[in-house]
């Protein structure tokens, strides 16, 4: 059992169940004397949630995407979980959560990731204005809700954005007062940080592809000319980028880049199918969504063509490995972080808590035995030979996920045909660095690398390996 749901009473009517360790079954009992019973069952591709129960405790508020693209909020029988009725969806992006009144007993709102930051729709005019009211107190930030009491006169309010961690009020209902609690880094001065702007463009075959791009304060999209660019595909890769203070981007940005991030196709949020497009084709059109993004930086003039590099982690790491295969003559550089380099060498050494779902795995990246050619093709590290491009790779000892024979064989790959490659180990991480000490050993590397190539400056006596695997 994964997660429970209780009506309005307490009482607990709903199980979350994993079986066959990727689908998952929804079981459902009208009282709490009665046995669970199993009422659906539904794949990977596929999800039905029940936000919570109408205020009769009868029926649910459900988001799914059952029978649709995207996500959408409706009326359903949890005894059955049949759809008695649609009441939102988003033409665009899938729904995230619903905003339900216990003291009100009725249900007020629903949310979504648009381009930029949350938005919302409201079924209740009274929640829409006083919403209205908090944006007015914190104009010109994203507002949000952490927070409220039993009355449901006095909220937390969290307000952020793009150019600060943000911070927490207290909004008082009735006297419609707001008042700070406490900033989440007040050591941060928010006009010393860079805008992150939504961008969109087309891939070559018709995509919209959303993305971000963060640009050297002082800089615009008007007056951005021949920058260096640093670009930084997500991992994942089934998640997505988001409008929002990001530290990694500030600190690339202050440094003198201009950052594009991308939701390539698989990116989530978007519906199922520009998900589901991009299943057995990592390092393809997935690729391709990068690279059509690089060039539509080129042909506005923001990108100085010689001073592109890529950084990414996770399955970032793979597309920052493959994106210099594919076109060994696009980027100047390149950072690997965690990544994975051999995709027959990835399936076959996922931990056992992946074991269930290799089914899954098998469809989503590529079977071993079916799609061997295509996963060939697609691995880095069987292709290095059409590597040219300085490399720095970092790399957890410990990592469960990308295990470190990944930057192994792909740095021996390029090491034995007389390739230069920085080589970052950590014997006291997992997947990506979480000791801080690690933390400014790596960005201090990346910085020093992303000069020497990006700008022309040599390092102080150089990358040292932080470990002796060189």
């Amino acid at each position: 059992i994964q997660s429970w749901l209780t009506d309005h009473d307490g009482k607990l009517r709903v199980a979350y169940a994993i079986v066959d360790g990727v689908n998952t079954q929804i079981r459902y009992r009208e009282t709490e004397a009665e046995p669970f019973r199993p009422v659906l069952t539904t794949n990977f591709k596929e999800g039905v949630s029940f936000a919570t129960f109408t205020p009769d405790n009868k029926l649910v508020y459900a988001i799914t995407n059952l029978g649709r693209d995207k996500s959408a909020l409706v009326l359903m029988d949890p005894a059955t979980c049949e759809e008695l009725e649609q009441l939102y969806t988003n033409d665009k992006y899938d729904l995230g959560g619903i905003w339900y009144s216990d003291a009100q007993k009725k249900l007020q709102g629903v949310s979504y990731e648009g381009h930029k930051g949350v938005r919302r729709h409201f079924f209740d005019k009274a929640t829409g204005e006083m919403f209205g009211r908090m944006e007015k107190h914190l104009r010109g930030y994203e507002v949000g809700i952490s927070g409220w009491n039993k009355a449901e006169d006095k909220y937390i309010v969290y307000a952020g954005g793009d150019r600060t961690m943000g911070a927490y009020y207290l909004y008082d209902v009735k006297a419609d007062t707001m008042t700070k609690l406490a900033d989440l880094a007040p050591w941060i001065e928010e006009q010393q940080m860079a805008e992150m702007t939504p961008v969109t463009y087309t891939s070559r075959d018709g995509l919209e592809i959303e993305g971000y791009l963060t640009l050297p304060v002082g800089k615009t999209l008007h007056n951005a000319k021949n920058l260096p660019v640093v670009v930084n595909p997500h991992g994942g890769p089934w998640a997505r980028d988001s409008w929002g203070f990001n530290p990694e981007v500030q600190f690339l940005a202050n440094r003198g880049y201009a950052v594009l991030q991308m939701n390539f196709r698989g990116s989530t949020g978007f519906g199922r199918k520009f998900t589901e497009i991009a299943y057995g084709k990592w390092g393809q059109t997935m690729q391709d969504d990068i690279t059509d993004g690089v060039n539509w930086l080129i042909e506005k003039g923001i990108a100085d063509p010689a001073k592109i590099a890529i950084y990414g982690g996770s399955y970032g790491g793979y597309a920052t490995l493959q994106g210099i295969v594919k076109d060994p003559d696009l980027y100047a550089c390149a950072v690997d972080y965690v990544g994975v380099s051999n995709l027959f060498s990835f399936l076959q050494t996922i931990p056992p808590y992946w074991k269930p779902m290799l089914d899954m795995m098998y469809e989503m990246v590529g079977n071993p035995e079916k799609d061997a050619e295509m996963l060939r093709e697609n691995s880095p590290a069987l292709n290095a030979e059409r590597i040219k491009t300085p490399l720095l790779v970092v790399q957890g000892a410990n990592d469960p996920r990308v295990n470190i024979n990944e930057s192994n064989q792909m740095v021996e790959a390029l090491r034995s045909r007389g390739v230069h490659v920085d080589y970052m180990v950590k014997d006291n991480e997992g997947h990506g660095f979480h000791n801080e000490e690690n933390r400014f050993d790596f960005y201090r590397a990346m910085e020093k690398f992303l000069a020497k190539y990006l700008k022309g400056v040599e390092p102080q006596g150089g990358i040292v390996p932080e470990s002796d695997r060189r």
